[in-house]
């Protein structure tokens, strides 16, 4: 089998047409969709970027596998040991190699986070660029291509390529945000609510959207109106569809070898993006729905059919056991992740009842999600204004503006419970440590960046209008050798 999984950086299913987007953003995508499987509802077990991609390469929860975060204490990647490498808990890299696969990857990941993990197991590791994750989708491709024509004939490859272009910041030619000029905007938030979240001043909120000076023309300064939203979600549309022109310059290299038929493409995200969910803008800084509820497409020659829909819960870990069930290798025991190799084959299969998901870089979160009900449990609020519980309809309120956790206390318990399940679970397995969570909780960037700090560091950056904000918002108190009151 050859295998080509495309890793993009920040992506949110509900911008891409394959999704039922109103926009045309993905075509090339979704050629790639309609021959075979879309899932609407897979998830990172763990975000941002370093505890997604810690998740990808160990097939675990982020708990289990340590990096839940991208520096300092509760980032510590835990390296299973055994004779030279667990066999109980390989890392996914070397377990294909196992089945006799070729793992090459296109990525400049581990440079850009200091990961250096993400190294092993690769027979071929190509950091293509030293711009550390800012480079674009035709520099990838530089990069790609060649390998494709020299290469791409081979049999048992695992070919992973990464994308950025939908992470900020929006670096390719401004003419693809351009287009979107004359396309109406998503409803969501609307024109009040943007106007109440100008008395926000964290960062990537409406009123404090960028803490440098300089920034591309497809990205506005702030978000005072619904113009404004529209040019940022022009900005990132049009980063899903640069993204999207260099897959169909993939798809045109594997049509000119004649193998396009041939190959299983895994499409997917290491975590999605907030577009003005709870106050937050072009970020991934909760374990809300915005961020973790990612695209999973996955076309399997001799497996998947034209125009299967997924509907069942699944983690991004269960992607990379259900790979490993294709190659015939077997699940290894000490992963998280479970196959849902007989969904693609079209049989029955309903996913997982519930998903308990984590964040740790901008606030220290849990959340349990059901077909129903997403809850969230705050640990420690980091830079943010995020209650110690929320609850949300997801039936009735899917953009999760409105807490109903007062009103449906028992719904608060079972939530609750299930988390405090699953964690016992996890720390009960063989080689658990300390929780990376409390970690980050102890000696979290909190820590160190005070209010003081982000009103000086706007001053110096020229961000005058900012600095008054976040000045007039904490002079009551003349506490600005705390953060929100801590």
């Amino acid at each position: 089998m050859r295998m080509i999984y495309l890793d993009i950086d920040s992506l949110r299913p509900d911008h891409m047409s394959c999704y039922g987007y109103d926009r045309n953003t993905t075509p090339n995508i979704d050629h790639i969709a309609a021959g075979g499987a879309r899932f609407n509802s897979c998830y990172c077990a763990s975000s941002p970027c370093v505890p997604s991609r810690a998740s990808f390469m160990s097939g675990r929860f982020g708990i289990n596998h340590g990096a839940l975060t991208h520096w300092g204490p509760g980032c510590d990647f835990d390296y299973p040991e055994g004779d030279g490498h667990s066999t109980s808990v390989p890392f996914f890299t070397r377990h294909l190699r196992n089945a006799g696969y070729k793992t090459v990857t296109f990525s400049s990941f581990g440079d850009r986070h200091h990961a250096w993990w993400y190294f092993a197991g690769w027979n071929e590791l190509h950091t293509h660029s030293l711009k550390e994750g800012n480079e674009n989708a035709d520099e990838v491709n530089a990069a790609v291509i060649p390998w494709l024509k020299a290469h791409g004939k081979e049999d048992n490859y695992f070919l992973h390529i990464q994308y950025w272009d939908p992470h900020t910041l929006y670096t390719y030619p401004k003419e693809y945000a351009d287009q979107w000029n004359d396309s109406p905007v998503k409803e969501f938030p609307n024109e009040q609510t943007i106007q109440d979240q100008q008395k926000d001043s964290f960062p990537r909120s409406a009123t404090f959207l960028h803490w440098a000076d300089r920034f591309p023309e497809t990205m506005p300064r702030q978000i005072r109106n619904r113009q404004d939203l529209a040019h940022l979600i022009n900005g990132y549309d049009g980063g899903i569809s640069y993204m999207d022109k260099h897959v169909g310059e993939i798809l045109e290299t594997l049509r000119e070898l004649g193998i396009e038929e041939e190959v299983c493409f895994i499409i997917s995200a290491d975590h999605a993006e907030s577009m003005g969910e709870h106050g937050v803008y072009m970020e991934h800084a909760n374990a809300s729905e915005s961020v973790h509820h990612i695209p999973l497409i996955m076309k399997v020659p001799g497996v998947t059919k034209p125009g299967q829909v997924v509907d069942g819960f699944v983690y991004n870990v269960d992607v990379i056991a259900t790979i490993t069930d294709m190659v015939g290798l077997p699940v290894p025991t000490g992963w998280d992740g479970k196959s849902f190799l007989n969904a693609l084959q079209g049989g029955h299969w309903e996913g997982r009842d519930y998903l308990v998901m984590d964040h740790a870089l901008y606030v220290c979160q849990r959340a349990v999600r059901d077909s129903k009900w997403y809850f969230i449990r705050t640990y420690h609020p980091g830079l943010f204004e995020f209650g110690e519980i929320s609850l949300y309809d997801m039936e009735q309120d899917p953009n999760q503006t409105v807490n109903v956790a007062a009103a449906f206390p028992e719904i608060v318990k079972e939530m609750d419970h299930r988390l405090a399940n699953w964690l016992q679970e996890q720390m009960g397995k063989p080689g658990s440590k300390v929780d990376p969570m409390q970690k980050v909780i102890e000696t979290g960037p909190w820590k160190y960046m005070t209010v003081e700090d982000w009103h000086r560091r706007l001053q110096q950056d020229g961000w005058q209008e900012e600095a008054s904000i976040l000045a007039a918002k904490y002079r009551k108190s003349n506490d600005f050798n705390s953060l929100y009151g801590m």
